[in-house]
Formats: C-alpha cells, structure tokens, sequence
C-alpha cells in the first residue's frame, strides 16, 4: 500500500537521471542507502523514479521493485561546430523539453516530494526544471570533475549541489559555489569488502604466482578494442612480471584466447581472460596490485576508495571529455598514471613497468588514490539529500527547513 503522502514517519524521494550507467548507478546507491539510514531510526522511504522508457534506469528501476515514470526529453548532441549544435536533430529533441516539463511538474505535484535528486543525464532537465516550478528542494549530484551538461543546465536551481571532488568548486560558477558540498561519488558497499584468496578460488587461479603482483585490466562492461589491443601485444612482456586477469568483454573472448593459446606454457597459466567479471569484482579488486582501465567517474571512486594504483587509459569520446579530466586530475596528484590518446604497447609497458618492479612506488601511489577516495560518499551523499539546507546537517525534527523563506516540512506550497 502506498505510503500517506507528509507523514513524519515518510520520507518521500524522486530521483531523476540515466541514460547511462555513471548516472544511474549513483541514484541506485542513493536509494538504497537511504532506505537503510531510514529504517534504523524506524521510518520508510516512498520514492519514485522519473527517468526514459529507453535508459538504463528503465530496466533497473523496475528490477529493484522502484516505481518508474517516463517524461518526454531531448537529448543534445554536442559539437564543437556551432552550425552541427543546430542539427535538425538537436532542433527536434529540444522542442520536447517543455513537453518534458509539464509532464514532471504533474508528476511532482502529485507525489509532493521532500526532495529531487538529479544524478544527471538528459533526463533530469525536465523533471529538475519542475522542481524548481513546484518549489521543492533540488539537489544534484556531479560523479565528475567537471559538471555535465545537465547539471550545468539545473546548478542555478539547485538548493544543493553534491560534487565528488575539491577540484570541483572553483570550476563552478561564482553564483552557484555556495550551495555546492564535497560528498565524492558513492560505490557500492560490497567493493569495500572483497577478499583476495576468494577470487582465487572463485575463478581457479591456480596458475598465478601469488610471488608476483597482480595486474586488472577492464574496459568496463562490454570491454574496449583499445585497450584489448594494447594489453594483447604487451602480454608476453606483462606476464614475465605478473600475474593477469582481463576482462575483454563477452564479444572480445573468442579473439583473445586463440591469441592466449599461442603463450608459452609457463606463462599461460598467469593469465585469466573473462569476458565479464560480475559478482567477483570485488574480490578481484582485492587481489589486484595494479588496474588499468577506463577513467569513469564510478571507476575512479572506487579505485581511490580502495587505493589502487591506476594507469588509465580514458575514452576520448567520453561526454564532454570527462574521463581524459578525471584521469589527468588524479594523474596531476601523483594517483594514478593517464595515457592519452593513441596509446601504445610500449607506453604501457613504461607506464606498468615502475610499478610492477617497485612496491614501493606501488605504495605510494596507492597512498596518494586513497588520498582522494571517499569510501564513506553514500552516507555524506544522502545527508545532503535529507537536509540540503544545512547541506547534510540535521535540524529539529530531521524535516527539511529551507532558507532563502522557503519552508519544506509536513506540507510545501503546491505546484501551480
């Protein structure tokens, strides 16, 4: 049964954002992080997620038992041409923006929230722009150095704006920088808690040397031909010196192991080819000396969170360029190593090489990523969210108490 709408016992949540994993992920995290900081103090969360019928969120969102609603949206194409940004396209999909609007400014009128979460994404503009319209607390979330088109588009109505990084603020407009709060990016609780001898186990690597080091290659999910390609021709160097498990993706496998078949019988056996690593990651994420990888913003959250020693190699065609400025910032820290561009075998094994030869430079490496980690982000994170006046600190009753005159407790004004 649905819950009473304004009842102390309740805490009601939109969530908006996805399209991608890096923002529905982050929401996931949110959502089940505030259930269980809610449940603790014996009250319950009644949320609802605004999001398009064709992200990611669409199928997540159901799947984790989370009431979805669609709102009509535009996605923007970007250019570095002025003349492409006026596509037909864009000219299309922006027309249906304000359609978007009205449809979340129904939908949040109806459900009154206490807050919308933006994490980003196309999608959120709709439904953050109707926040505003309806006077209810926004906050959103940045999981990158820079903020994403969305969020730039939302920041000026934004009661709150939860970024990942120091970095972040002055890269913020001077208008907006007061109402930003350094949470980093949440990651999943169970990355934090992985074992290395489990992964042994659970993916029989028996083969490997525990004398030497471990290196994890992963281009996310589906795996990427780049860095399949440059770890390939790097392998017979990598594997004199470590041990090896990539993830290649599921459509990379077959290529990959009659490539691994030609190895030298010593050696094969310190390398493990998946084309997916599921609920293993976070045990071999414990096992790993040495990751290389995409520079995502979720990666490099848990990357720092467990201080890992990194060297990235970003997706140049990344939204806005993010992943190249995500690895170079922790680069610039002396927490990881950023190879751009056309990235070589040979930059690889100059990148890998110190690190693999050297504990200690392992170390200090892994010191400096935990320097910038925040293994506590979903708790900082959902403070915000419950009480973004204070930007995460609770006042009175626990109910939200906006400045500026605006007053969101047991009842807001309604959306008109």
């Amino acid at each position: 049964m649905k819950n009473e709408p304004n009842s102390p016992d309740v805490f009601r949540l939109i969530v908006t954002g996805g399209g991608t994993g890096g923002h529905t992920y982050p929401a996931l995290t949110a959502i089940r992080t505030l259930q269980i900081r809610l449940a603790a103090e014996g009250k319950a969360l009644d949320v609802l997620w605004i999001g398009t019928a064709e992200g990611l969120e669409a199928r997540i969102a159901p799947a984790e038992g989370i009431a979805f609603a669609t709102v009509a949206t535009g996605k923007i194409r970007r250019s570095s041409n002025p003349l492409k940004m006026m596509s037909a396209a864009n000219v299309r999909d922006m027309a249906r923006v304000p359609l978007g609007v009205a449809q979340a400014r129904k939908i949040i009128s109806r459900f009154e929230p206490d807050v919308v979460l933006a994490t980003g994404g196309y999608v959120a503009v709709p439904a953050g722009l109707a926040a505003r319209m309806c006077r209810r607390p926004l906050v959103l979330h940045e999981q990158t150095v820079r903020l994403g088109l969305a969020n730039r588009k939302l920041a000026g109505s934004a009661t709150r704006i939860a970024v990942s990084s120091e970095s972040t603020l002055p890269l913020l407009p001077q208008e907006v920088r007061g109402a930003a709060v350094v949470t980093g990016n949440p990651i999943r609780p169970e990355v934090l808690t992985g074992q290395a001898d489990k992964a042994v186990q659970a993916l029989e690597l028996h083969g490997f040397d525990r004398r030497l080091p471990t290196v994890y290659v992963t281009g996310g999910a589906q795996g990427s031909q780049q860095i399949n390609g440059v770890v390939r021709d790097a392998l017979p160097w990598l594997l004199e010196r470590a041990n090896v498990i990539h993830q290649c993706g599921p459509d990379n496998v077959r290529e990959l192991r009659q490539y691994a078949a030609a190895l030298p019988a010593g050696s094969a056996g310190r390398y493990h080819l998946a084309g997916f690593v599921g609920p293993e990651l976070p045990d071999v994420l414990a096992l790993a000396d040495v990751v290389v990888s995409r520079s995502g913003a979720g990666t490099l959250a848990e990357l720092t969170a467990l201080g890992k020693p990194a060297v990235f190699i970003p997706l140049a065609s990344s939204a806005g360029n993010e992943q190249t400025h995500n690895a170079r910032h922790l680069e610039e820290a002396g927490a990881a190593i950023a190879l751009l561009g056309d990235v070589t075998s040979d930059q690889l094994r100059d990148a890998v090489g110190p690190l693999l030869a050297d504990p200690a430079a392992r170390e200090e490496m892994a010191r400096r990523a935990r320097a910038h980690g925040r293994p506590d982000a979903a708790d900082r994170r959902v403070g915000v969210v419950r009480y973004p006046a204070t930007g995460g600190t609770a006042g009175g009753d626990g109910r939200l108490e906006l400045m500026c005159g605006v007053v969101s407790t047991a009842k807001s004004r309604p959306c008109r």
